[in-house]
């Protein structure tokens, strides 16, 4: 059911709305309002009052990087089980997983978990009209006060990701991912996968342990989007944060860096397959890296620009050895991997993995031309606007600038520090950080 029918468009007048709006968002400034609230929690606001809708989002020092290794996958578990039911309390009564999806449809509102390498998040989506938004803030603290973390859900649930995980183990981008992160992370927790002899081993009450220890308000990063003012904004973040103030505030143990590779690696996996799955790479950058945005626009250049990449013209258009290619950089709180992917024919395999290697050491000896440079530049510009189109779009780049410690004003003078890249920069930031005589190259589907 569409909540806002006026504001259907038809192709034409979305695609003349997208034309009119799209330089104006480019050019307008984003004020990001932010304060600490007095649970120790940061906030951050953009109000938005152009829809009657409201984007909240609650970061915590809870990713996939807290899992202990014999429970590898317990983050991500505690994301699953929160929607699972919530416990009674203060004269409330219990409501399973069926009662509580029944409760959040019927106010028209969204609110659940995730995991990621580095957060867990919680997210609440939810109209402005204050009698839905006062029952879905309700509802939302409630749940993240007592969530039920029921042993008969967990259970069907575990044998359901393991089931998962086992057909997933049957597909050669499977086997190619986990392989290459192993390899390129080594013991850090970025390389962890869960299997099923870890998911075996996580019980409810670890996820609640977890739970508890993890998305505490003195670590919260919450970022809200939408037709609220600031004292509306500091009303609902206080709600949420008694919701979790008896969980305390322990300490979190230092997470070890990513240690760079020492020598190549190469990982060839016989599969019967018609297409052969490439990845070749190596640890890449932190999101803190100084060098963020000579790396962003290069690889731009280099593979993340599509048909216009340099890859793509050398492996796809000149070569025909693959549909699609493709490179990377995936920072974090610590340095993530920086990732060459393509799918060929097993026997040109090879052949498409010289190509790519000889691109890429081209690209960090030479850098790039000022006309592709130029062409990068025009793109990413001109496309900033469909980086922040929606609510949601602009909540994930508010909570970015939280979550990293970016200036407030890193929206606004986005494109400004695109086009201040030069090619000596790019040239410089790959030349320090790429080693192409130190990759891992992983093929799976080898003949």
């Amino acid at each position: 059911m569409n909540l806002f029918p006026h504001l259907l468009l038809r192709p034409a007048r979305q695609a003349l709305v997208a034309l009119l709006v799209a330089p104006l968002l480019a050019q307008a400034a984003i004020p990001i309002q932010h304060w600490v609230h007095p649970s120790g929690a940061k906030v951050y606001l953009v109000e938005s009052p152009a829809i009657p809708m409201l984007d909240v989002r609650i970061d915590v020092d809870g990713g996939n990087r807290r899992d202990p290794p014999p429970q590898a996958g317990l983050a991500a578990a505690t994301a699953d089980l929160f929607s699972a039911g919530v416990a009674a309390r203060a004269g409330e009564r219990a409501l399973d997983e069926n009662q509580l999806a029944e409760a959040w449809a019927d106010l028209g509102a969204q609110f659940g978990a995730s995991a990621s390498a580095d957060r867990f998040t919680l997210s609440l989506r939810s109209l402005t009209r204050p009698e839905l938004l006062e029952r879905a803030v309700a509802l939302a603290a409630r749940q993240m006060a007592a969530p039920a973390w029921p042993a008969a859900v967990w259970q069907r649930e575990r044998e359901r990701q393991i089931a998962a995980l086992a057909e997933a183990e049957r597909q050669p981008a499977t086997q190619a991912s986990r392989r290459f992160n192993r390899a390129v992370y080594g013991d850090h927790p970025y390389g962890r996968e869960p299997d099923a002899a870890t998911l075996r081993r996580i019980q409810p009450d670890q996820v609640r342990a977890f739970y508890q220890r993890h998305v505490v308000a003195c670590r919260a990063q919450v970022s809200l989007v939408g037709a609220i003012d600031r004292a509306a904004a500091d009303r609902i973040v206080g709600r949420f944060m008694a919701a979790l103030q008896p969980h305390g505030c322990p300490a979190l143990p230092p997470v070890p860096e990513v240690a760079p590779l020492t020598a190549a690696l190469e990982d060839r996996v016989p599969f019967d397959a018609a297409q052969a799955q490439v990845l070749i790479g190596q640890p890449g950058m932190r999101r803190s890296d100084p060098d963020f945005m000579p790396l962003f626009v290069g690889n731009h250049i280099l593979g993340g620009g599509g048909f216009v990449s340099r890859l793509t013209t050398e492996v796809r258009e000149r070569r025909g050895f693959s549909y699609s290619v493709y490179s990377y950089f995936a920072p974090g709180l610590h340095a993530g991997a920086f990732q060459i992917g393509l799918t060929t024919r097993p026997d040109q395999a090879d052949a498409a993995i010289g190509v790519a290697r000889e691109v890429l050491r081209r690209f960090v000896d030479e850098g790039p031309t000022a006309a592709e440079l130029q062409a990068a530049q025009d793109a990413l510009v001109n496309g900033f606007a469909l980086r922040i189109d929606s609510n949601r779009k602009l909540l994930d780049n508010v909570a970015n600038i939280a979550w990293y410690g970016l200036p407030l004003d890193y929206l606004d003078r986005w494109t400004g520090q695109v086009r201040q890249v030069t090619v000596a920069d790019i040239r410089r930031a790959f030349g320090q950080l790429i080693v192409p005589d130190r990759m891992v190259t992983v093929v799976v589907g080898a003949r």
